[in-house]
């Protein structure tokens, strides 16, 4: 059958998904921001003005997302809206109607006349389902046959729907059809994206989530029965798990990211996307988007890294985030009271991890002449927020880095193994580091690559790069990225992988081997120990970094920030994050980013064989940029923008409400 066909391919990222994807989406590079639309009556005039008010501030464009009425959620977080009580309304248009189709083409219309992108969410909530879906089309839990998981911010409440069957393309056809019937009439114009939000499947399913055909496809690929150990607790054997989690990560990307990317350009759109919590191997995942989209700060900025990471190895130019996410706390904590420096220290985070588009989270719809709506997990994004003031000033210097950091590619010398067979075979965060949404290891969400790597821009690598890779002339090449050397420190590594490792190895490419991994994987096999003595007998694999060392760091000097780079034809560009940025945690302190010191750092950059000594003079609130030509010259950008300094506010004893 189909479905167990595809799911048994190894995912090809290296597929060119559409002719037009090493151009720009968002050429302006100015922020975009999400727009809540509240199911009530949606109206042309409201709709004009908030989107003049938008370009006035300085955005380049929306994404519509359709969520729920708004008397829906407001018990438990009446006492943060002041009291505010939503009376029911009737008024919103039909999800899909006519009526809904004519206001959602009009946003778009008029968006394209006054110069703004308007890009529309994947349905109405998340993550994807929706009240017309059957049964069969939803998530499914091995043995349980009454498990549902319901769509509880939809615009169609109190119809409940149910959330997509994300392993069967069927279903999501079966889905995608009304929506996009309704949709294509808005699609007209410029070119929109369809967005897909972040994996948020019931933690309790993480281990069972199942599909038809899971079974034999399992079988056929493993070599042995699955049933028995789904009856007990993947849990209890770990090399069980990580069978069943690589065969999970194909299934979900043939049976629903790719066709998401497929259907989107089929509709005449391109298909950004968050894949990060997914059960996947997450390079794989994003490498199919054309907009591969992170998510801060309910995930720490340094998880970025793997998202542009993957960007770079699939030759995709942007980096967008979804930025300003409850930085103080979830839900609603310090709503209308953010302070633009705290939010300026996010973003410089976001910007040294390769982030290269910012999408605020986000703006409500208010009807003309309103500005009472909020929504509950966010920042937010209207005329009377503590943010308005300093808000156009603060998008343009967004726009001015970020439109930098989208000049050429990224600068790449180590690529270092990620260590995705580790994070599975590791099974769930410890309680500490759990939250919603939050479970196992293969998350990789507190990921940062190794200290001693920090000079040379390490970009993380996976299996199936590794496996198309090249390697010649002393340079391996593997998507957009050429690289000296690979770097290796797992406890665990995949035969397959093993395999790639050691042919490339063979060819003479120079490898750090921190340590000897074992195999993941219920059976092994029978040459494994044989090829791993092999690669580590080589001359050109080393357990030292420094014995494989081919070329001194780009960046060197003591207490390094986070920093990246872009190198063009004409040279690099260096963008230094204020200190502050460094192991950015969430949440946030309202006032965090203050401070009336300037630090200094003295750096050594080694590039075009010159070696160049560089003082970095960090102002309060500033993070620098320099271009750096062929002849060695070093001239600063200026990206200063000054925030008013923020005020140091005692912690909230209710802003974490997981």
């Amino acid at each position: 059958m189909l479905l167990v066909l595809m799911a048994c391919q190894e995912p090809d990222i290296s597929q060119k998904s559409t002719p037009s994807e090493t151009a720009l989406f968002y050429p302006d590079a100015k922020p975009r921001v999400r727009w809540w639309w509240f199911a009530t009556e949606i109206t042309k005039p409201s709709v004009k003005h908030q989107l003049n008010w938008f370009k006035d501030q300085g955005f380049g464009g929306v994404e519509i997302a359709w969520v729920y009425p708004l008397y829906r959620y407001q018990q438990p977080y009446l006492k943060r809206w002041n009291g505010r009580f939503y009376e029911k309304d009737s008024t919103a248009q039909k999800w899909l109607s006519p009526a809904w189709t004519k206001v959602v083409s009009y946003a778009k219309r008029y968006s394209d006349s006054i110069g703004l992108s308007c890009d529309f969410s994947l349905g109405s909530s998340w993550p994807e389902g929706a009240t017309y879906l059957s049964a069969k089309d939803a998530t499914q839990i091995y043995g349980d046959s009454l498990f549902e998981q319901t769509l509880t911010f939809s615009w169609e409440y109190p119809r409940i729907g149910k959330v997509l069957n994300h392993l069967d393309s069927t279903a999501f056809e079966r889905f995608l059809t009304p929506f996009a019937e309704a949709l294509a009439p808005a699609l007209k114009g410029s070119r929109s994206a369809l967005f897909s939000d972040s994996w948020e499947i019931k933690l309790n399913a993480t281990n069972k989530i199942w599909t038809k055909g899971f079974e034999e496809t399992f079988m056929d690929r493993f070599g042995y029965d699955i049933i028995p150990f789904m009856e007990d607790s993947l849990d209890n054997f770990p090399h069980v798990r990580y069978d069943y989690t690589r065969l999970l990560s194909d299934f979900v990307i043939e049976q629903f990211y790719r066709p998401f990317v497929n259907k989107s350009h089929a509709l005449g759109a391109f298909a950004r996307g968050q894949c990060l919590a997914s059960p996947t191997d997450i390079i794989d995942a994003y490498a199919l988007m054309d907009v591969p989209e992170t998510e801060a700060m309910l995930s720490k900025p340094s998880y970025a890294r793997i998202v542009s990471a993957s960007a770079c190895l699939a030759g995709k130019k942007e980096v967008s985030c979804e930025s300003f996410t409850c930085p103080y706390g979830f839900p609603n904590t310090n709503l209308r009271e953010e302070q633009t420096g705290d939010l300026k220290m996010i973003a410089d985070a976001l910007f040294a991890q390769g982030v290269n588009q910012i999408f605020w989270h986000g703006a409500p719809y208010n009807g003309l002449g309103s500005d009472s709506v909020d929504f509950f997990a966010t920042v937010y994004v209207g005329p009377n927020g503590s943010l308005t003031e300093e808000l156009k000033p603060f998008n343009a210097y967004m726009q001015t880095v970020s439109q930098y950091l989208k000049k050429g590619r990224t600068y790449t010398d180590v690529a270092v193994y990620l260590p995705l067979e580790d994070g599975i075979m590791a099974g769930p965060y410890p309680k500490s580091k759990q939250r919603v949404w939050v479970w196992g290891q293969y998350e990789l969400r507190y990921l940062r690559p190794p200290a001693e790597l920090e000079g040379h821009h390490p970009i993380w690598i996976n299996q199936s790069f590794l496996q198309q890779a090249r390697y010649e002339n002393g340079r391996l090449y593997a998507g957009d990225a050429e690289f000296s050397q690979l770097y290796i420190d797992v406890k665990y590594l995949d035969n397959e992988a093993l395999r790639s490792v050691l042919a490339l190895a063979h060819q003479g490419l120079p490898i750090c081997l921190k340590q000897k991994p074992a195999e993941p994987g219920h059976i092994k096999s029978s040459d494994y120990e044989q090829r791993l003595q092999e690669l580590a007998a080589l001359p050109n694999v080393r357990r030292s970094f420094q014995q494989v060392e081919l070329q001194p760091p780009l960046v060197t000097g003591d207490s390094l920030p986070d920093y990246w780079c872009r190198v063009t034809e004409e040279g690099l560009y260096l963008f230094f994050a204020h200190p502050f940025c460094k192991g950015l945690t969430y949440p946030l302190t309202s006032g965090d980013a203050f401070t009336e010191t300037t630090f200094s750092r003295s750096v050594k950059i080694e590039a075009f064989g010159k070696k160049i000594p560089l003082l970095l003079s960090f102002l309060p609130y500033q993070s620098l940029l320099f271009h750096i030509d062929s002849t060695g010259k070093v001239t600063p950008l200026d990206i200063e923008f000054v925030p008013k300094d923020p005020v140091v506010k005692a912690k909230s004893e209710e802003r974490l409400y997981f």
